[in-house]
């Protein structure tokens, strides 16, 4: 215990000696995140090289402790093939963080490095070997990409967070006070004393971090603190293989993960790049439609997370019935906190249906898209001109038209005229009421006109389908192309 008080003490006061330094070389090395009165709350340029003093702090505190206190637990780092893996894979993460602080580099740049460091922390024999009641060991692809993908989901959520003052810092506070408690109670202090060194660093460092924020963590920060959480929780739950850490540390970080998940599937449904910069995150929405000032956001999720690492502390220590109700209830509060933030409009269950109905109809998986195209072919089948309108009112019956009226011309020059009409469906009557859909289309390309067809339809009776439009276009290519095949010209063709 004297060791874990050393270590948290040490890096505390690193932390507040190292961070203004780090903000002085961001001043110096013009590493400025300026206002821009959009996404960026903070008033005045702010250097973003805090973790500097982040990665400095939590790596002399260690470095100081294995040296001057005498303690079998203080051996933290003994530098083994597995140490020196990790080592190198954390500076990777945090010196593209750096360098994207200072210079700006592309996302898939940061991403691909994020991916070799994930997989030199795999190569160096840190893994998920043990999911929930699966053993992954003899799976050892499957066991890669979950390893992989466990790095790459806190590094970035950590750093999606970051757009509040304190937030992020904050946050990754609380969730390593519970990984200490944790460790603690299994008494695993080697993973206790390495999460008590990361509380030391972050306290020291929300002296400066706070609203009004003096400094910020940068990429670099953010990217190493999600990478040490990763990697340290990951570490100790293979120690005991029970998952408890895994799990205590994906509930703790409750809110980054939620963001993390929630936002590339709501940049995606909205049409942006996943990695596109926007102001849908949890801290904008807690503002922006809630109403918060940026300081009262801050401690509204410092309160959710608290709350978050209490219940998966107590959900650890209990037996599974009542842990499944627990979880269940989080669930319900989950779906209520989403709701409240309008998380929901965005995922619009009604468009969020017809996009999965669009995807079925283009990629031809559903009935009635099937049944089209079977009718399209008999109409690029038609072997002369009566058959071709026989099948072509076929067609048009099918998609619920009233009314049709087509004028062609055919290879010696003659024009056909054909009309077509659904029961007892006046044109001359009803052609200029309002409730019609009309539609004139011409059978015309770069090189051929074949003339053009009127299509009307009667909306009281039958509304408009989804997919009319685009069967409507793909029909008249149909025709046009039926056309020249009788004149002739080519086979036709479907589109």
């Amino acid at each position: 215990m004297t060791t874990l008080l050393a270590i948290f003490t040490l890096a505390v006061v690193l932390s507040l000696i190292l961070t203004p330094i780090a903000g002085l070389l961001g001043r110096w090395g013009k590493a400025i995140d300026k206002p821009d009165g959009i996404r960026k709350f903070h008033q005045t340029p702010t250097p973003r090289t805090g973790g500097i003093a982040l990665g400095f702090s939590f790596a002399l505190s260690l470095v100081a402790v294995n040296v001057f206190i005498p303690s079998d637990v203080s051996k933290l780092l003994n530098f083994t093939t597995h140490t020196w893996h990790l080592t190198g894979a954390g500076l990777m993460v945090f010196c593209v963080g750096l360098w994207d602080d200072y210079k700006r580099l592309n996302h898939h740049i940061k991403f691909l490095i994020q991916i070799i460091a994930a997989t030199f922390v795999y190569a160096g024999g840190t893994a998920i070997h043990h999911l929930i009641c699966f053993d992954l060991s003899d799976l050892p692809l499957l066991s890669y990409l979950i390893t992989v993908l466990w790095i790459l989901f806190f590094i970035n959520a950590v750093n999606l967070l970051d757009g509040l003052d304190g937030l992020s810092a904050g946050v990754c506070l609380f969730c390593s006070l519970t990984m200490v408690i944790l460790s603690i109670t299994r008494k695993d202090m080697t993973t206790a004393c390495l999460f008590a060194a990361l509380s030391g660093t972050l306290i020291g460092f929300l002296r400066y971090n706070s609203n009004p924020a003096r400094i910020f963590m940068g990429d670099g920060g953010s990217y190493l603190l999600g990478y040490i959480i990763a990697v340290i929780s990951l570490s100790s739950s293979n120690k005991s293989q029970t998952g408890a850490s895994l799990f205590i540390a994906v509930l703790a970080m409750g809110i980054p993960a939620f963001d993390t998940i929630l936002s590339p599937i709501r940049r995606f449904l909205t049409g942006k790049g996943p990695f596109k910069p926007d102001r849908g995150h949890i801290h904008h929405k807690f503002i922006n439609h809630l109403g918060f000032s940026p300081r009262h956001a801050v401690w509204m999720l410092y309160g959710i997370t608290g709350m978050l690492c209490t219940i998966a502390l107590i959900v650890v220590n209990i037996k599974d019935e009542l842990a499944g109700v627990i979880l269940i209830m989080l669930g319900a509060c989950a779906f209520l906190f989403v709701h409240k933030l309008g998380y929901i409009s965005t995922f619009d269950f009604e468009r969020i249906t017809n996009w999965i109905c669009d995807i079925g109809y283009v990629a031809g998986i559903s009935k009635k898209r099937r049944t089209f195209l079977w009718m399209q072919l008999s109409i690029s089948e038609s072997r002369h001109e009566r058959e071709f309108w026989s099948n072509l009112c076929a067609v048009l019956e099918w998609l619920e038209f009233d009314y049709a009226e087509m004028n062609h011309k055919i290879k010696d020059g003659e024009a056909i005229a054909h009309t077509w009409n659904r029961g007892k469906f006046d044109v001359d009557l009803n052609f200029y009421r309002h409730h019609l859909f009309k539609l004139e289309l011409p059978l015309a390309d770069e090189n051929h006109d074949f003339g053009t067809i009127w299509l009307v339809k009667d909306i009281r009776r039958k509304p408009i389908s989804r997919f009319t439009m685009i069967r409507v276009e793909q029909l008249r290519r149909t025709i046009k192309s039926t056309l020249k095949m009788l004149n002739g010209q080519q086979p036709a063709q479907l589109s």
